[in-house]
């Protein structure tokens, strides 16, 4: 049985949850953003995988649908007919998985140095990384090209891979996260006779998973879809990158047919990607949640 003051203050917590100006508060600052958001990200990326199987007059018509009324791939066939697929996402998919792996131990080891190794100067160098956190990549467009050229890498897929290999938003953060792991863990390491990479892989590395899998993913995001520096230092169509070789699109944008193709195009880009979120989000949601609760 529940006891009279109980019963009364249950009854007026109900009151109070549904009262008119709670209810409008949640509404307004609860659902009402969240379903904003839903429309402006979801919307747009729900309509352009459904345009990339819709015949044209699906898509240039008074009357749109979201779903398509007569689903085709012939939009993903004109893509493979107009691009090399094969060639451009085996590219991809190589500068990728090398320029990531690089990129992300260059970040562990760096960070890891940066707060744990008493390297003359730290503060300066990372000083410079935050200087480079701020300049923006395009300046650094024509030194990386005359550089790259001047060593034979025009047209070669590691002069699409080599002037991206630091990074300095992975090294920061990895940094800051290092510097908030407990000593202990590495002074106990030392008394057992560990050296720093035993300490670095079989302490540092496992604790920080999720940090890691954070700049694993940014890394990859921005190697995938990375547009511009791949398209200045190549111009033959087998070395091209995806985002790259779906330039080659640019001949039919002026077609009101062609905007299914174009749809098609994309979503080869996006899809990957979202994949890959999907396979490390828990570990992204770890790492932003993490020292939530002590």
């Amino acid at each position: 049985m529940i006891a009279p003051k109980s019963r009364v203050r249950h009854r007026g917590e109900l009151a109070r949850a549904f009262s008119r100006q709670n209810l409008v508060d949640t509404l307004l600052t609860g659902y009402l953003p969240i379903l904003i958001a839903l429309m402006v990200i979801v919307l747009p990326l729900a309509w352009m995988i459904s345009s990339s199987f819709k015949p044209p007059h699906e898509i240039i018509t008074l009357n749109p649908t979201l779903l398509p009324q007569e689903p085709t791939t012939e939009n993903y066939a004109a893509v493979a007919d107009r691009v090399p697929l094969l060639t451009v996402l085996g590219n991809s998919i190589y500068v990728t998985v090398i320029g990531s792996s690089i990129k992300v131990l260059l970040a562990i080891t760096t960070a890891y140095a940066l707060v744990f190794i008493r390297v003359p100067g730290a503060n300066l160098i990372f000083l410079g990384i935050l200087v480079a956190l701020m300049v923006p990549p395009e300046v650094s467009m024509l030194p990386n090209y005359l550089t790259i050229t001047s060593l034979g890498g025009y047209n070669t897929l590691w002069g699409i891979i080599l002037p991206g290999l630091g990074t300095a938003f992975g090294t920061f953060l990895l940094r800051q996260h290092f510097k908030a792991l407990p000593k202990e863990l590495f002074e106990a390491a030392e008394l057992d006779g560990a050296g720093h990479l035993r300490k670095l892989f079989q302490i540092a590395v496992p604790v920080s998973m999720p940090a890691i899998a954070t700049v694993a993913l940014v890394t990859v995001v921005n190697e995938w879809n990375n547009f511009l520096w791949p398209l200045i230092i190549v111009d033959r169509a087998e070395k091209m990158t995806l985002p790259v070789g779906l330039n080659l699109l640019q001949s039919v944008e002026q077609l009101t047919s062609s905007y299914g193709i174009l749809m098609a195009g994309a979503v080869m880009v996006i899809v990957p990607m979202l994949v890959i979120f999907a396979m490390l989000q828990r570990y992204i949601v770890a790492g932003l949640t993490q020292g939530a609760v002590k």
